[in-house]
This record gives C-alpha cells, structure tokens and sequence, in this order.
C-alpha cells in the first residue's frame, strides 16, 4: 500500500478528473508510487481509424497549456527573411495529448498549493519541472502481456518497499 503525500493526492485527484473528461480513455490498472506512476490506459476508438486530423483539430486539456510565441524575432529588422514557426503537433484523443493536459493540470494544482500553503519550495514552470519531460509507453499486444503487466503494476507497491528495506 502506498501513502499520497499532498503532492500524491493532487495527481491521484488530477489522475481521476482526466478520466471523467476524457470518454476516449478506459482506465484500467494502475498505481501511483512516491515519485512515478504506473498505469494501463486503453483508448478507445468508436470509428475505428475513421477520425480525420488535421491543422483544424483542437486537443482539449484540463489545465494551462503552452501556447506558441507567435512573435516573428525578424519583425523587426525588415533585411531578414521572416520565420514561419510551426507549433509542435499533438494528435487529439492520443497518449501524448492525454498525458501532456494531465502533467500541466498538476503542475497548476501543485502550484496554487504552494501558494495557498505559502511552502518555501520552488514553484514548477519550463525550467522546474515536477514530472519528468517524457513518459514511457508501450502498445500491449496480447492478453498474457496485459496479465504481465497489470501483475507488475498490482506487486509494484510491494517491491517498492522490500527495496527500500533492503537498503
């Protein structure tokens, strides 16, 4: 069993929400360790590849978000060619578009805490980061590799601390 700390019950918290605004998303198992977290996320596609992306499509998140600098630095100085800056792009209803609103909603969350609870610590921004920049993910292709993994997440408290002891 692992015990949140405040930190843990925002991301438990935040966890939860983008499951309730996100209907794409089935959640299956998963567990939130003191400094990552494990899950099996499903996405759920009701027209089976039938989607269109294109320019147009807007990624809901829950939380702030990057937005592009749309200032050109050669605005100023007409002898310069001027550069045309494409935003990255994240496909909508994907892990990528999931995980990033879910990092950013914590983040804000963490941060109005800090600033409720007037914590001396560091607030999270582009330079401080609470998560890590990336993520792992990996497509499970069978059931005995779902049984597999649903196991490791489901023992993962319980290894954790036996490390731990053991140090």
């Amino acid at each position: 069993m692992v015990v949140l700390s405040d930190f843990g019950k925002i991301v438990e918290c935040e966890w939860f929400k983008s499951f309730e605004i996100r209907r794409e998303l089935i959640l299956h198992e998963f567990v939130i360790m003191p400094n990552h977290l494990h899950a099996i996320v499903e996405i759920y596609n009701e027209n089976r590849g039938e989607t269109v992306f294109d320019e147009t499509t807007v990624v809901e998140t829950h939380g702030r978000v990057s937005l592009p600098n749309e200032t050109d630095p050669n605005e100023f100085d007409p002898e310069l060619p001027s550069i045309k800056r494409n935003p990255p792009v994240r496909l909508p209803k994907s892990i990528s578009s999931f995980m990033a609103g879910f990092k950013s909603a914590v983040n804000t969350k963490i941060d109005d805490y800090i600033d409720e609870h007037h914590l001396p610590i560091p607030k999270y921004n582009k330079n401080n980061h609470f998560f890590q920049p990336n993520y792992h993910d990996h497509i499970i292709r069978n059931e005995m590799e779902y049984k597999i993994i649903s196991r490791y997440i489901i023992n993962n408290p319980k290894k954790w601390n036996k490390d731990r002891l053991n140090d």
